[in-house]
């Protein structure tokens, strides 16, 4: 039965041992745990850092992005308010040079209806110099056809009583070469 005993005693002894070997498995066990939380911690600080990295990266790209934006921007107000101000010129200058014009044909409008006027006075004095040459025209005529009349009117007087003498002459005078009769006239010659 010795054995017994020592079984015992074994078993005691392993289980002191089995209660320092639990103790040792849990304290590795712990220290284990607390390996793998530290690795998994800078596990994940270190995708923590990457991502930190990373995110300040892509920031850093943004703000030169922004400030090329910012530039680009400035670039296009700049060239906006040049435009601006050379359409703003521009129109400024039409309006001066259709102003100018607009004047310049208003003189002229205002010349051509003086020169209108002018012409139209010019009309009526011509019209009425004319109607005073036409009325004198026509009084000349009527004062030479008066004088015409009586002039033809003397001549034939003039020229009646001439041949009347002629004929009493004829009719007063024997014909003297032919020893015929003197013709006799009946009617007066028409001239």
């Amino acid at each position: 039965m010795p054995r017994k005993t020592k079984e015992k005693g074994t078993k005691a002894g392993a289980q002191k041992k089995k209660k320092n070997a639990g103790a040792d498995v849990e304290a590795e066990s712990t220290r284990r745990l607390a390996l793998l939380e530290k690795e998994l911690l800078q596990d994940h600080l270190a995708l923590r850092r990457d991502e930190a990295r990373r995110a300040k990266a892509s920031e850093d790209q943004l703000k030169q992005r922004l400030q090329e934006l910012a530039v680009e921007l400035e670039g296009a107000r700049s060239e906006g308010k040049a435009i601006y101000a050379e359409m703003r010129r521009q129109r400024r200058a039409l309006q001066e040079e259709m102003e100018t014009r607009s004047r310049q044909l208003e003189e002229e409008v205002r010349g051509l209806r003086e020169q209108l006027e002018v012409c139209h006075r010019e009309a009526e004095a011509a019209q009425g110099e004319a109607e005073q040459a036409l009325a004198e025209r026509d009084r000349t005529l009527a004062q030479l056809r008066a004088h015409m009349a009586d002039m033809e009117a003397k001549y034939e007087e003039i020229l009646h009583g001439s041949l009347d003498q002629l004929l009493a002459k004829l009719r007063a005078t024997p014909c003297q070469a032919q020893g015929a009769a003197p013709p006799v006239w009946t009617q007066p010659l028409d001239l």
